[in-house]
């Protein structure tokens, strides 16, 4: 709340409606550097030593703007941590203080314009020259530009260039050796006079979809040389003769432990979407509660959100704005818990969770957020009532920090190595503990009893409903398992891994539900105030049976759910979506989002509409 207050008592700090990309991308940075230099916040100091402390900031930051929070991110998150996590004491004594305080405002050049997720394939060089003791970067053709550089295009003044490691006369037949991606601080623009140093092009991305606060570039660099220190070493180093050094045996390894650092990324945009979704549910739920149309004959008009489809449209989704809460929490802790005791388990399960966490919570909050402007009819199409920007500002998280797609086929590739493991006696990480201890009891066959059950209580028991949820994605692991060994033995490995991908998507989904529910039902039980917990469980029964009749069909097709049990099932949703309508006003002020967040008119807690008239001039 200090950093609301801060803004609140900013009025040159705040984001207008309208505002060209230039002047948004210096509010951008003015913004920043108050954050920084005026407001006291130590944003790295708080990744490095309170993690849960810092990605409150990044959520505050993105509530004023959500370009200040993906600057933030840049800063901190990429450039910042890059640094801290992939180099050594050397350069965290070099550069940290520099970059927390916003001295050295820099970038993370990892994408390539001819390559994203495939960072293995990146193809800009870092050569070693063993007489100047330095590396020579290189971008050898124009797909290997730097592409989509947050902080390049005006502000940077260092990046952390990803590029291939390579070493003269190393390789076979005296060839040069090549190995692999490695990280890079290569400065870009002279710290006096902010000029661009020679050897490196830098042109602008242009005017974007959303996010226009973010100065966006493309980088080409010819010859640049940098001193051998400037290599990020943690995994992998070069000595003054040029002898390369590392832990890890192989360049997937090291690959792999390079990324896996980076893994903060993608926790915070999980927790920040989050705070975009609550945003835009608490809009179009309070407008829906002020705006009236219709009613019976001679009695007056009835509230929007009285109308059973406006009920089933909004109420889900404020069910999941809680259950994507909990989660992220979770997730965040699980972060933080990793970044104190390098656990190995649990840095492969927080790998495997903020890449499904991210992934499922960013698709669903881009779709909810046009829900929500649809839900508000013609006045949630104007530019002051904020879904346009928030739609188009939050857009890209689907894509950066991991395309969607791409890491949820990580989570099934981790399931099915999980499940493989479980028939080789192996032990299973913590998320996924239900598949080891119920694996049998998940793949036997629906008892045709309960599959007729349709009481309330047992609807609304969470042990019916989180069964049902690893049920099916029990099913669904042992299914494409089988299909993957069928198509690998005449397509190959990556024929049969496109030949199931569909499946391969609807598992690591319907896991990552299983895992957010069980958070939610934790979290509602562990929950002291009993009208709260009777609250957060309606709200959770809600989330629970929402998610089963969305997908009735699969749990029809192998009889778990009997059609009186469906029908059971949709009917007692469309009651706890009306259940949950009457106290909607209270669980979106529960949220504790202020009036400088939600900004909206049509989203005030009170003279909606007098703050709509007079924006616009009467």
């Amino acid at each position: 709340m200090r950093l609301f207050d801060f803004f609140r008592a900013r009025p040159d700090l705040q984001t207008p409606v309208e505002l060209t990309t230039a002047a948004h991308r210096e509010l951008c940075y003015r913004q920043l550097r108050a954050l920084v230099r005026e407001a006291g916040v130590r944003p790295l100091t708080l990744m490095a030593n309170d993690p849960a402390e810092y990605f409150a900031v990044m959520e505050a930051a993105g509530g004023a703007d959500i370009s200040l929070g993906v600057k933030l991110g840049v800063q901190y998150s990429l450039w910042g941590g890059s640094v801290i996590n992939l180099g050594t004491k050397k350069h965290r004594d070099k550069y940290f203080d520099a970059i927390d305080n916003l001295d050295y405002p820099g970038c993370f050049a990892m994408t390539e314009l001819h390559h994203g997720s495939n960072v293995q394939a990146l193809q800009t060089t870092a050569t070693f020259d063993p007489v100047t003791d330095e590396f020579i970067i290189n971008t050898p053709n124009d797909g290997a530009i730097k592409w989509w550089i947050g902080n390049a295009a005006v502000h940077g003044k260092f990046a952390t260039v990803f590029a291939r490691l390579i070493l003269p006369l190393q390789g076979k037949g005296g060839e040069p050796a090549d190995m692999g991606i490695h990280a890079f601080i290569v400065p870009i623009r002279d710290l006096e006079t902010h000029a661009v140093l020679p050897g490196i092009e830098i042109n602008d991305c242009g005017h974007k979809i959303g996010l226009n606060g973010v100065d966006n570039g493309a980088l080409r660099f010819c010859s640049v040389r940098i001193p051998r220190d400037n290599l990020l070493n943690r995994f992998g180093d070069v000595s003054r003769d040029g002898k390369y050094t590392s832990s890890l045996p192989t360049i997937n390894k090291r690959f792999a432990a390079t990324l896996g650092e980076l893994v903060g990324g993608r926790v915070g945009i999980a927790y920040c979407s989050v705070g975009v979704l609550k945003v835009a549910v608490t809009i179009a739920v309070r407008y829906a509660l002020l705006r009236h149309q219709f009613g019976p004959p001679k009695q007056p008009e009835i509230s929007v959100l009285d109308y059973q489809s406006h009920q089933n449209k909004l109420m889900p989704m404020l069910a999941s704005s809680y259950a994507f809460h909990f989660a992220t929490v979770m997730l965040v802790d699980k972060y933080s818990e990793m970044k104190k005791t390098n656990d190995e388990d649990l840095i492969a399960d927080v790998h495997v969770l903020s890449s499904g966490l991210k992934a499922y919570i960013t698709s669903y909050t881009a779709k909810s957020i046009s829900i929500c402007r649809e839900a508000c009819g013609g006045h949630g199409y104007a530019a002051v009532n904020r879904f346009g920007a928030l739609r188009n500002d939050h857009d890209i998280f689907q894509t950066f920090e991991g395309d969607n797609t791409v890491l949820l086929q990580q989570v099934a590739g981790d399931l099915l190595k999980q499940y493989q493991e479980k028939f080789k006696g192996g032990t299973l990480s913590v998320t996924w503990n239900y598949l080891r201890d119920s694996m049998g009891t998940y793949l036997s066959q629906p008892n045709p009893v309960t599959a007729r059950w349709e009481g309330e209580d047992h609807l609304r028991d969470p042990n019916f409903q989180l069964d049902a949820f690893r049920y099916r994605t029990s099913r669904l692991l042992h299914s494409v398992a089988a299909r993957l060994q069928k198509h690998s033995k005449t397509l190959g490995g990556f024929g049969a891994w496109n030949r199931c991908l569909n499946h391969l998507l609807t598992l690591a989904e319907s896991h990552i539900e299983s895992v957010i529910l069980a958070k939610f039902i934790e979290s509602v039980k562990s929950c002291p105030d009993e009208k709260t917990r009777e609250a957060l469980k309606l709200v959770c029964d809600l989330y629970a049976l929402d998610r089963i009749w969305k997908d009735i069909g699969t749990y029809r097709n192998v009889d778990y759910v009997a059609p009186n049990k469906a029908k059971a099932i949709h009917k007692l949703t469309d009651y706890l979506s009306y259940q949950v309508r009457l106290v909607a006003r209270e669980l979106i002020d529960a949220f504790d989002l202020p009036d400088l967040i939600i900004r909206a008119p049509i989203g005030m807690q009170s003279e909606a509409y007098a703050q709509y008239t007079q924006y616009v001039g009467f």
